[in-house]
């Protein structure tokens, strides 16, 4: 395993070749309001091949604003090591301008005045023009396209098209291979129908038919490109079936399977691959982990935790690249292939500016005609916000928050439970709140809004169970996720204690007094795995307070105290 000091310098010295040559002037030439195409593509090129990679998109085809997290902790061995820094610390780390258009992409510091000087990121169209302008640079038999999964997933468009939206797009993009993790909750059947069809491969090494133990997807594949083989392995998201509804797949099975992956690797170069990519959707600190541990992979593309990173990691030989979320960014690596090994290797994280880059007509004209159907329903006025409307953080999200003040009001109830998903987009103060915003946060195939009766000591359990899914030290017992959110009630945590002992202080906050262990309590949640849960859609109960409430405000949220940190 790589030390910790290794692992500072190189990722160090890779954050000042790019703070030179990379993102760094992008942030001066946008605030001069000349950022163009050809600034985020500008690259030194390296070698003949070059893999671009996207990852965790959620399903969204237009551009939108997503801020990053100011909460990205890391416990164990990960603690204060990239991805777990944030704002200044992150700017600091990798040389960036406070203010800068790399700034407004990769922080959270001054979101509201960057993102009204920088328009909105992503976009489909946007993506595959940068992608087009990539395969014309190098040529296309250079240029491995790949998707990191959770692409499926993430807008009323996928839920209502059942996927095809997406498998349309990623086909017309022409994407040689993906992994999944959300595209599991269309169930097993569609999962299949789709794979089966689609032009591009699903690899998934580590999912098994849990009867007899036979691989349900395509482990790996060969590509030749940029006169070089090129062994792509996929690995899915190891605790789909803990983290999402098991009945909605129940003859499969996952795990990280490190030994049978050694395998994959093995069998690659013994088939004469040059590059071994492992396509990961297992999350950034799962794969560090595992860098240190599977002997020969050349690059891990990781995804799921949503990390956007403007500079490569290296674990010994294998250099690991996170390429954000919501089609924000796509990811240039090239390698020099010589004499059948990885020579050296050159790394972009390319921004995807929306105003700055004309839009791909195909993609736009697919984008068009995939929303139409839609269009009426997405654009409905539900009410506006006065607030900052976020999700993503480890504990506290403005958007989470207004779930919660949904459920507490729509269901009558003393405490609501919100899953602490990182997808959905951000919505900017005095924006009209649409059915699309809603449906963007809490769009999926298992949606019923519960109430259930919960004592005291059920809600402190469930706590715990969740607290430890996130802090526990050893990666490889992390699911990935950030904390549940909680309308109604306040709790203390300490990310440093071992299981069972990290919440205390918990407060029903109507009353002010502590949660009682043998009281019950009437609780509201949704995205529950049982199956046959019963209520509402949460994107109903949602747009019902919105339109009730009319100009959403959110007060900060003091309710969590976070130590151990």
């Amino acid at each position: 395993m790589i030390s910790k000091r290794e692992f500072l310098q190189a990722t160090a010295a890779t954050a000042a070749l790019l703070a030179g040559s990379g993102l760094g002037p992008l942030g001066r030439v946008a605030a001069q309001q000349r950022l163009t195409q050809s600034d985020i593509l500008r690259f030194d090129p390296l070698g003949r091949l070059t893999i671009l990679y996207v990852a965790d998109t959620h399903a969204q085809l237009v551009p939108l604003q997503f801020r990053e997290p100011a909460v990205n902790l890391g416990v164990g061995e990960a603690r204060g090591l990239p991805p777990h820094i944030t704002d200044a610390e992150f700017r600091k780390y990798f040389k960036i301008a406070a203010g800068s258009a790399d700034a407004f992409a990769l922080t959270s510091d001054d979101f509201i005045s960057l993102a009204r000087n920088y328009g909105r990121m992503g976009g489909m169209d946007r993506v595959a023009a940068l992608i087009a302008a990539v395969r014309a640079e190098r040529g296309e038999s250079n240029v491995l396209l790949l998707d990191g999964g959770d692409s499926w997933q993430g807008s009323w468009t996928s839920l209502k098209t059942r996927a095809q939206d997406m498998v349309d797009v990623l086909s017309l993009l022409k994407v040689d291979a993906m992994v999944g993790h959300w595209e599991f909750t269309y169930g097993a059947e569609r999962v299949k129908e789709l794979t089966d069809k689609a032009p591009f491969a699903f690899l998934a090494q580590n999912v098994r038919d849990n009867e007899w133990q036979e691989p349900v997807f395509e482990p790996r594949k060969m590509y030749e490109r940029g006169g070089a083989k090129v062994a792509v392995i996929g690995q899915a998201l190891p605790r789909t079936a803990i983290a999402n509804p098991r009945w909605m797949f129940p003859k499969w099975e996952f795990g990280i399977r490190e030994e049978d992956l050694q395998k994959q690797v093995d069998e690659a170069r013994a088939d004469g691959a040059s590059v071994v990519v492992l396509l990961s959707h297992n999350g950034f600190d799962v794969d560090r982990k595992l860098a240190g541990r599977v002997k020969g992979l050349d690059v891990i593309l990781t995804a799921h935790t949503h990390d956007a990173m403007p500079g490569l990691v290296r674990v010994g030989d294998t250099v690991l690249i996170a390429a954000g979320s919501h089609g924000k960014f796509v990811s240039r690596l090239d390698i020099d292939v010589r004499d059948s090994k990885v020579a050296g290797v050159r790394f972009k994280l390319m921004p995807v500016f929306a105003d700055a880059i004309p839009p791909d007509p195909a993609m736009a004209s697919l984008v068009e005609k995939i929303r139409a159907p839609f269009a009426t329903e997405l654009a409905k006025p539900l009410g506006k916000t006065d607030s900052l409307l976020y999700r993503r953080g480890n504990f506290n999200g403005t958007f989470d928050d207004l779930i919660c003040d949904a459920m507490l009001s729509e269901r009558d109830v003393e405490i609501a439970l919100s899953p602490g998903f990182r997808w959905g987009g951000t919505l900017l103060p005095g924006e009209t709140i649409t059915w699309e915003h809603v449906t963007n946060a809490t769009a999926i195939t298992y949606p019923n809004c519960y109430r259930a009766q919960m004592t005291g000591l059920q809600l402190k359990e469930t706590l715990e169970d969740i607290a430890d899914n996130i802090f526990h030290p050893d990666p490889y017992y992390q699911g990935g996720g950030d904390m549940v959110r909680i309308g109604g009630m306040g709790y203390a945590i300490d990310v440093s204690r071992p299981m069972g002992s990290r919440i205390s202080e918990m407060t029903h906050l109507k009353s002010g007094q502590p949660i009682d262990p043998a009281r019950t309590y009437m609780v509201a949640g949704w995205a529950s795995i049982n199956e046959n849960t019963q209520g509402p859609p949460i994107w109903d109960v949602v747009a019902s307070h919105i339109s009730k409430t009319g100009a959403v405000t959110i007060s900060p949220n003091s309710a969590v105290r976070v130590t151990g940190a």
